[in-house]
C-alpha cells in the first residue's frame, strides 16, 4: 500500500495516459496514437487504456484537458519560468507582463517544445472530427480567461477580444519557431528578444477597440 507521500509523487492513470500519450503524438505524430501504444509506453498492462478511454476520441479529448491543465500551470506560474524572474504582480505593468510571457514562450520553445508540437498535432484533429470540437473549445478556454484578466489589470477595454488576440499571436510565433519553414535554421531562443517581441504583442493587443 503507498504513503501519502508516494501518492502525492505518483500520477493517477488518467493522467499517467495522457502524459505519455501527448509524449507518443510528439515523438510520432497522430498515426502513432493507439491504445496498445499507450499501454506499452507507459509500462501499463494490456487493455489498460482503453478501460478509462474506450475510444481514440475519448483519448484525445484527454489529451486535451490535459494539456490546458499544463498549460494553466505555466500560467500561473508566470515570471518564474526561467528560473529567477518576478511574478506578475496583481497589477502589472506592461514591462513585467511582457518578461513573464517572454519566461512563458522561451519555456514552451525549450523544455516544453514537445508538449507545443503535441498540442498542434492534436489541434489539427479537431478541425477535422466534430465529436472532439467540445473538448477542444472547453480546453481553450481557461488560458484564454486567464491572458484576459491579465489584459484587463492592463487597462484593455475589451479584454476577452485582446486577448483573443493574444492567444493567436503567441501560438502563431510558437508555430513559426517549432515547425515553421526556419524552425531549424534559427538560433536558439533568446529571452532577451523574446521579451521584446512580448511587449510589441503586448501593446499592439492593448491598442485594439474591436
Amino acid at each position: 500500500m503507498s504513503t501519502p507521500r508516494q501518492s502525492a509523487r505518483t500520477p493517477d492513470r488518467r493522467t499517467l495516459i495522457a502524459d505519455t500519450a501527448i509524449g507518443l503524438v510528439a515523438a510520432t505524430g497522430l498515426r502513432g496514437l493507439t491504445h496498445r501504444a499507450v499501454d506499452g509506453a507507459a509500462g501499463l498492462p494490456a487493455g489498460s487504456t482503453s478501460y478509462y478511454f474506450r475510444t481514440r476520441t475519448a483519448l484525445i479529448a484527454a489529451c486535451y484537458q490535459r494539456l490546458a491543465d499544463l498549460d494553466l500551470g505555466d500560467l500561473g506560474d508566470l515570471g518564474d519560468l526561467d528560473g529567477g524572474g518576478p511574478p506578475v504582480p496583481a497589477v502589472p505593468d506592461r514591462d513585467a507582463a511582457a518578461a513573464a510571457l517572454a519566461g512563458l514562450l522561451y519555456r514552451w520553445l525549450t523544455v516544453g517544445r514537445e508538449r507545443q508540437l503535441a498540442r498542434f498535432e492534436l489541434s489539427l484533429e479537431a478541425a477535422r472530427n466534430p465529436a472532439l470540437e467540445a473538448d477542444f473549445l472547453r480546453a481553450g478556454q481557461g488560458p484564454r480567461a486567464r491572458a484576459a484578466g491579465i489584459l484587463a489589470a492592463l487597462g484593455s477595454e475589451r479584454p476577452e477580444e485582446a486577448a483573443e488576440l493574444l492567444v493567436a499571436w503567441t501560438d502563431g510565433l510558437l508555430y513559426d519557431r517549432l515547425a515553421g519553414a526556419l524552425a531549424r535554421s534559427r538560433v536558439a531562443p533568446d529571452q532577451a528578444e523574446l521579451a521584446a517581441v512580448a511587449r510589441r504583442m503586448i501593446d499592439a493587443a492593448l491598442a485594439h477597440h474591436g
